[in-house]
């Protein structure tokens, strides 16, 4: 893929009280060996010392752009900010994330000249306790489809071209408060399977909403979302196995909308065995 003239990344930060962290995730990007890169900070209207530190880097990071207003969490923040990238790739950061070292944004340029994949991923490397991984991991290698229906891809490690997104993938759904990117991932993925690097992106702190937190309305909406993003419906073998950590939710969803076509099935499974 030709990057072409230009910003190659557009980072998107979304903020809100950051001041105790944002400089570390700043500096991460200041001492970038690539620096075609924008930097969008999307602040929520922080009542801290965050906008002062923002500022402060302006000297360092020529293209930062700070906006400052009351949103509706970070996937609203989030959403603002890709309206006004201008780069070509979107890679979303935690205010208290950072990339692993100083040459990430130059192997990925290197990359992307090669790759006609619409989303990139490689890995991050857990600090602290993020509950489903420990302190120091690496997080989490390959994934192919059926491992992305039961877990998710970190953000942090994640490269998507800004074109695939804004024309057809969308924003971020502000129903899913906790683990928006997740849905966001599946909706990719059904469109345009990934690309994995074996390379380490960033250092993922633990302890924000999305590592601990439980969306209860994701959880809900999950299989009918699955079943809508892949033209698929409730019997199709993607799912329709005891690998899928909603096997029991998708058997009840069978029995109740579709109780002949279940019972069918499970008579045939018998006659197998």
């Amino acid at each position: 893929m030709d990057i072409g003239e230009g910003n190659i990344f557009s980072i998107i930060i979304p903020t809100y009280n950051s001041g105790k962290t944002l400089s570390i995730s700043l500096d991460s990007i200041a001492i970038q060996t690539n620096k075609r890169v924008e930097v969008i900070i999307m602040d929520g209207a922080s009542k801290d010392n965050t906008l002062t530190i923002a500022e402060g880097f302006k000297d360092k990071i020529t293209s930062l752009k700070i906006y400052s207003e009351k949103d509706n969490g970070v996937y609203d923040a989030m959403n603002k900010a890709m309206d006004i990238a201008t780069g070509k790739w979107l890679f979303f950061m935690g205010s208290d994330d950072r990339f692993y070292d100083e040459c990430i944004l130059e192997t990925m340029a290197n990359y992307l000249q090669n790759s006609n994949s619409k989303v990139l991923y490689g890995n991050v490397k857990i600090v602290g306790d993020a509950g489903w991984a420990k302190d120091g991991t690496l997080y989490d290698g390959e994934f192919d489809i059926h491992k992305l229906l039961n877990q998710n891809i970190c953000h942090q490690s994640m490269f998507y071209n800004a074109k695939f997104v804004k024309e057809e993938i969308g924003y971020f759904n502000l129903n899913y408060p906790v683990i928006s990117d997740w849905d966001f991932n599946l909706r990719c993925w059904a469109k345009a399977p990934f690309e994995f690097i074996e390379l380490t992106i960033s250092y993922f702190v633990a302890g924000g909403v999305s590592t601990h937190g439980n969306d209860v309305a994701f959880a809900n909406d999950r299989i009918d979302n699955i079943i809508k993003y892949f033209a698929i419906d409730a019997f199709d073998p993607l799912i329709c196995t005891p690998k899928f950590s909603c096997y029991k939710e998708l058997l009840k969803k069978q029995r109740d909308e579709h109780p002949l076509r279940f019972q069918i099935n499970r008579l045939k499974k018998r006659f197998k065995k």
